[in-house]
């Protein structure tokens, strides 16, 4: 018996839902995106991303049951992202859920956003079943995962101070391009010359799968300042291909270094950071020299969206993870 999950999304200024049939197969994926109407700020401002998921969230939802030829009474589970993510954004979907849930007497599903981002893959990738690492690089988030099953996971590495995607907003911004800034330093960065300035790798004592950009997203911010303050022409192209290549290479060498300790034959990668030409590139490069096999979302998948809750969803249906009415957000949550 086939088994549909109607997945709702609304973690951050994405509000999405899509109708997934058996986990692998998407029958619907609608987003209603804010990001131009935040590009203004620099960012994501929480009070404005929580009033849009509220006027937008009934549509969407609407919409994605309309192009996956479905009605309520044919849904037999929803999902909802519950943790973590900003909570206000968060309480718009697991309100709306809880009471689609209760209204329907449909089962509801708590989904972990990241374990989400982490089943993005298998709806590209039919072949791909645990264990394996994951890569789960995006702009609140960095940790080396062990998927042990599809709703068992183990981190090895996790960002110590800025998630990867963080750190490239703000180099971006430093760099004068606009929000989401990720794109632009991927778009300027295939003009530049990568080894023109020397960027920092920063270790983390204790942690040799832990990360920390903090320090790297400080010494570009301080190039950029100085570079002005002597009146000094910056190549922008070059040092956003520089902070792209560090960047790639903490993220890929320490992902490396975890497979080969836990013997992992297979790697994958997920997040907003997996749709960055260089860490796509150079996981492609170093898992292809070790015979390691390599999974990468497609860009559309990398980005938050319904579709991987609707998957991770239908895994923790199959799991008997359920909610009930006093199921509340949680802006912190660790994946384990």
């Amino acid at each position: 018996m086939s088994i549909k999950i109607l997945g709702i999304e609304s973690s951050c200024d994405e509000t999405a839902a899509s109708v997934s049939l058996d986990g692998r197969t998407i029958l619907s994926d609608v987003v209603a995106s804010q990001a131009e109407e935040h590009k203004k700020f620099g960012g994501v401002v929480p009070e404005i991303a929580s009033r849009r998921h509220a006027e937008n969230i009934y549509s969407t939802v609407q919409s994605a049951l309309a192009k996956a030829d479905c009605t309520l009474s044919d849904i037999d589970g929803i999902a909802v992202t519950y943790a973590p993510g900003l909570i206000g954004a968060l309480l718009v979907g697991t309100s709306f859920a809880k009471g689609l849930a209760m209204a329907a007497n449909i089962p509801l599903v708590p989904v972990h956003h990241i374990a989400g981002h982490i089943s993005s893959n298998y709806i590209a990738h039919p072949d791909l079943e645990p264990p394996y690492l994951c890569l789960v690089a995006s702009g609140g988030h960095s940790l080396i995962v062990e998927v042990k099953d599809y709703t068992s996971f183990h981190i090895i590495g996790r960002t110590r101070d800025d998630a990867a995607g963080e750190a490239f907003d703000k180099c971006a911004r430093v760099l004068g391009f606009p929000y989401p800034g990720g794109v632009h330093v991927d778009k300027a960065a295939q003009t530049g010359d990568p080894c023109k300035y020397k960027l920092p790798m920063p270790r983390v004592t204790g942690g040799e799968f832990d990360f920390s950009f903090s320090g790297l997203k400080t010494a570009v911010i301080n190039l950029a300042h100085n570079a002005e303050q002597k009146g000094e022409e910056l190549d922008k192209a070059s040092l956003a291909a520089s902070f792209q290549k560090t960047a790639a290479e903490m993220l890929v060498s320490r992902t490396i270094a975890a497979a080969k300790l836990y013997g992992a034959k297979k790697i994958a990668v997920a997040g907003g950071v997996a749709a960055n030409s260089e860490v796509r590139r150079l996981m492609e490069h170093e898992c292809g020299k070790r015979g390691i096999k390599v999974y990468l979302p497609p860009i559309s998948l990398c980005g938050d969206n319904g579709s991987m809750i609707a998957c991770q969803g239908y895994y923790d249906f199959l799991a008997g993870k359920r909610a009930d009415e006093s199921l509340n957000a949680i802006a912190t949550l660790s994946l384990e």
